[in-house]
């Protein structure tokens, strides 16, 4: 008799276990309806080529994918997908929550486009993962579950790619510090939410959200702050009128300038300037 026995490390931590979770997966094609914009996500996206040819628009860069391309977008990166009209690009794609891959050697960078990927062990994850979806028998998350964790970990024996092991400045963050070094330049213009969501290029209600997390306030909230602060030191230094410092700070009127004031400091401009000067 021949017998071989192995067991588990039972003190093991999971590189993935209980830390990413699949969150969709959608299966696409091309057609004369398709209008896709930059756009980004709060999670990992994983686009496999099952037909056609294209490009990938991802931070202002355009990248040609084809048959077998493997797409992996990490959080929060600007990307949108562009077909041939010759050869439909048809693909499947993941969405995946608390994890990112990175080039073991380049820790920096936001996406990877894998060309000619044509292992059967994780392109068969990924279909695995559409059929199940697709049949919904019992049992079916946790199986969807399962494949994800198979195919990522799969990746990360047959590539370079790796999931960080130490805390880093997420793409989000990054992006929110962006757009409060643009608020501080510029805030003295007429900004709105949209215009600083666009800039970059991000969902203008994810903007909002993260930029809240981040700092405690909203962005527009945080535009009127550094306009009421700014006020201050104009009414206390300067004798310009409200009128000119309301138009000189972005505020739309006069009105909502002493609105604003008043709000956030308890006092109309005219009484804070008059305590400023001793009058």
């Amino acid at each position: 008799m021949s017998r071989s026995h192995y067991s588990l490390n039972q003190e093991q931590d999971f590189t993935i276990r209980g830390t990413a979770k699949l969150l969709n997966v959608a299966s696409a094609k091309y057609g004369g309806d398709w209008h896709s914009v930059p756009h980004t996500h709060n999670h990992l996206e994983l686009f496999y080529i099952i037909g056609g040819k294209g490009q990938f628009l991802i931070q202002d860069q355009l990248y040609p994918v084809s048959v077998n391309n493997l797409v992996i977008i990490n959080p929060n990166v600007s990307h949108t997908e562009v077909s041939l009209n010759s050869q439909p690009l048809e693909y499947i794609v993941l969405g995946i929550e608390g994890v990112e891959l990175t080039a073991i050697e380049n820790s920096n960078e936001q996406f990877n486009i894998l060309d000619h990927f044509e292992s059967v062990e994780i392109s068969g994850c990924i279909r695995n993962i559409l059929r199940e979806m697709e049949q919904k028998n019992t049992g079916y998350e946790d199986i969807c579950q399962a494949y994800m964790e198979i195919l990522l970990i799969r990746l990360m024996r047959n590539t370079d790619l790796a999931v960080p092991t130490e805390p880093r400045l997420m793409s989000g963050n990054r992006q929110c510090a962006s757009v409060k070094r643009y608020i501080d330049l510029h805030f003295k213009e007429a900004l709105t939410l949209e215009q600083l969501a666009e800039n970059a290029h991000m969902n203008k209600y994810y903007l909002s959200h993260t930029f809240k997390r981040e700092y405690g306030t909203s962005p527009i909230n945080y535009i009127i702050n550094k306009r009421i602060e700014e006020s201050k030191y104009l009414l206390a230094e300067t004798d310009l009128s409200m009128s000119q410092i309301a138009q000189l700070l972005g505020f739309s009127s006069l009105s909502y300038f002493s609105q604003v004031f008043r709000r956030t400091q308890a006092i109309t401009p005219m009484e804070y300037r008059q305590s400023q000067k001793g009058l």
